[in-house]
């Protein structure tokens, strides 16, 4: 009978396991065991080739395929360097921050009540709309889709479902209702107030908006880009207490950014904000980890403390202020705004501007490039028609460029080619230049007129060059200067003008209904030309009711085609907006800025750091 002694063959009779005594040794004896057991030496088979080979070759034959195989080796990680080179993209990367300057200070910061530059600026970092718009064109923001019925009169919304406020609050049609009813509300005295009226919201769920119009009006889809605000923190503020709610200072919304710290002054009066990346906004995390604003009491101290480097961003600078700034290295941003400056005639008050030959005239004496040259410092677009650039058919670069120090803004010249063409083309016009009186005449009708405009240097600046322009050519112009408040009720009002220069603010999709239908001739329309024309007031109705981007272009194009064959206004230029940034700052993208707060339109985009990754893993 087997007694058990079978099952261990070895000679002590004891299970051994990787050469261990699991049996009766001392803990001694074990560890000794196993010390014995790992650092014995072995061999593998192919190793042991190998070596054998190494052994029979010449010392020789052994640096040479020592020296091949680094060579391998380096190739080798050459080869992948390449292939990693090869499937990698740089990308922007979480860091980096942006400390602006800002003249004045924030009180609203509320996209309904939003009054200063300071307001507008916070607003658009803090809040989100159901639509953001930008350079590329309009796109969903808090919604996640959007449709416009085939009659253009209704616009339908579909939420996000993950939508939140950043106190973790879930956006709703409620909210949406709430911040329109807030806006149409005539207590609260919103400015938004007129974008809203007559327009019905409803909701037939929690993720559903409905807006219903009086009448298409294509351009509504840009006022579907207004902040929401939260229900639950204003449905408990009357009406007349909107303006004082501490809210407006330490906002709650759902933009890339929120609100982190306030700091202010003994009076209470905002001096610093400092906002930080809000993780779940809808369009992606903002790469910028900080954005500061930190507010001077005038543009002196604001200009000062930038080249102090206590700031590195500034907005709203002139050509003038980038000249002064005594701050090497830095980078700055220009496009043209969707602003028009030009001469509107008043054709029905001077009978001497109906004449077409006179308008011709006074438009080919005029170069247009000197004037935006010597007066805008080259910044801005020259104009030869009623819509700017970066409003149709039209893109906008707007890659930050180092500025460098140059010499002095130029002085406007006169050019003799220009008066030689406003002459010729007078004199085919029937006029006569009267030499001793200094006067063209053509019969009875002498070749003189006025022009106004605001007391604004810019303004004061271009009628006075307009003006030199034109009596180097023999055309007798007087020039009278308004304030601003004075220049609008007693001269644009009541029509009281000659020929006026004054600027336009089309916006990004142009619609100069206002500017130049018939309808709006008289005041508070702001048809200044005085303009009539049956086909161009057919083009520009049919223009505002058609939410189709291309066909709304077409029109706008025979529009303009009209305008230049009728020539009712000499049109100059679009000044540009300027925007001074740190070198390192990228992935800004500017389209056609209808105010300087929405250069933040695509703020959750822009980055100062980058890192290497695989592109299977990019954020794009």
């Amino acid at each position: 009978m087997n007694n058990g002694s079978d099952l261990f063959p070895n000679k002590d009779k004891r299970p051994i396991s990787n050469g261990v005594d699991f049996n009766h040794d001392s803990p001694t004896d074990t560890t000794q065991n196993l010390k014995k057991t790992l650092v014995e030496k072995r061999s593998l088979w192919r190793v042991r080739g190998i070596e054998a080979l190494l052994r029979a070759l010449s010392p020789s034959e052994r640096l040479l395929l020592y020296g091949l195989s680094i060579l391998l080796g380096i190739s080798a990680l050459a080869l992948l360097a390449g292939l990693n080179s090869s499937v990698s993209v740089t990308v922007p990367a979480i860091g980096g921050e942006l400390i602006e300057g800002q003249v004045g200070s924030a009180r609203f910061i509320n996209p309904i009540l939003t009054i200063s530059q300071a307001d507008e600026d916070l607003s658009k970092l803090v809040y989100a709309g159901l639509t953001r718009t930008l350079p590329s064109g309009i796109v969903p923001d808090l919604a996640e889709s959007y449709s416009i019925s085939e009659d253009g009169m209704t616009y339908t919304f579909t939420l996000r479902p993950d939508a939140t406020f950043h106190d973790g609050t879930p956006v709703t049609a409620d909210d949406v209702l709430f911040t329109v009813a807030s806006a149409q509300n005539p207590d609260i005295k919103s400015p938004q107030r007129a974008n809203w009226e007559g327009v019905q919201v409803s909701s037939p769920d929690s993720r559903t908006v409905i807006f219903k119009l009086t009448h298409a009006y294509a351009p509504f889809i840009e006022n579907t880009s207004l902040g929401i605000l939260p229900k639950h923190i204003w449905q408990s503020v009357p009406a007349e207490e909107f303006p004082f709610s501490p809210v407006n200072t330490h906002p709650v919304g759902s933009g890339p950014f929120l609100v982190k710290n306030v700091s202010v002054d003994t009076t209470g009066t905002a001096t610093r904000y400092e906002l930080v990346p809000f993780a779940d906004f809808t369009l992606g995390k903002p790469y910028l980890k900080r954005i500061t604003f930190i507010f001077y009491p005038n543009q002196e101290a604001m200009l000062k403390a930038f080249d102090a480097k206590k700031i590195d961003a500034i907005t709203g600078v002139t050509p003038a202020n980038l000249a002064a700034l005594k701050r090497p290295g830095f980078d700055f941003v220009h496009v043209p705004l969707p602003r028009v400056f030009g001469v509107f005639f008043n054709q029905s008050r001077t009978p001497v501007l109906a004449d077409a030959s006179v308008r011709a005239a006074l438009e080919a004496a005029v170069d247009k490039q000197n004037i935006v040259d010597s007066i805008l410092g080259g910044y801005g677009a020259v104009l030869e028609g009623p819509i700017p650039p970066g409003v149709i058919g039209t893109s906008v670069p707007a890659t930050p460029t180092p500025y460098k120090v140059t010499s002095e803004t130029p002085a406007a010249t006169l050019s003799t080619s220009t008066a030689n063409a406003a002459n010729a083309i007078l004199t085919r016009g029937g006029w006569t230049f009267d030499e001793a009186n200094g006067v063209w005449m053509k019969k009875k009708l002498e070749l003189s007129f006025t022009i106004s405009t605001a007391d604004e240097p810019g303004l004061v600046a271009t009628v006075n060059a307009l003006a030199e322009a034109w009596r180097a050519a023999g055309i007798k112009v007087t020039v009278q200067i308004y304030s601003l408040s004075e220049l609008n009720t007693n001269v644009i009002r009541p029509r009281s003008y000659d020929a006026i220069l004054f600027g336009e603010v089309v916006g990004r999709t142009a619609d100069i209904f206002a500017f130049w239908h018939s309808s709006q001739r008289n005041d508070p329309g702001l048809n200044l030309a005085l303009y009539t024309n049956s086909r161009v007031d057919s083009l520009l109705t049919e223009a505002r009711a058609t939410s189709n981007a291309q066909e709304r272009e077409k029109l706008y194009t025979q529009f303009t085609t009209a305008i230049s064959k009728d020539n009712p206004a000499l049109f100059l230029y679009a000044p540009e907006f300027l925007y001074v940034v740190p070198q390192e700052m990228r992935g800004i993208a500017l389209g056609a800025l209808t105010t300087p707060s929405e250069r933040f339109l695509n703020v959750y985009e822009w980055y100062t750091d980058t890192e290497e990754v695989w592109s299977i893993f990019s954020r794009n």
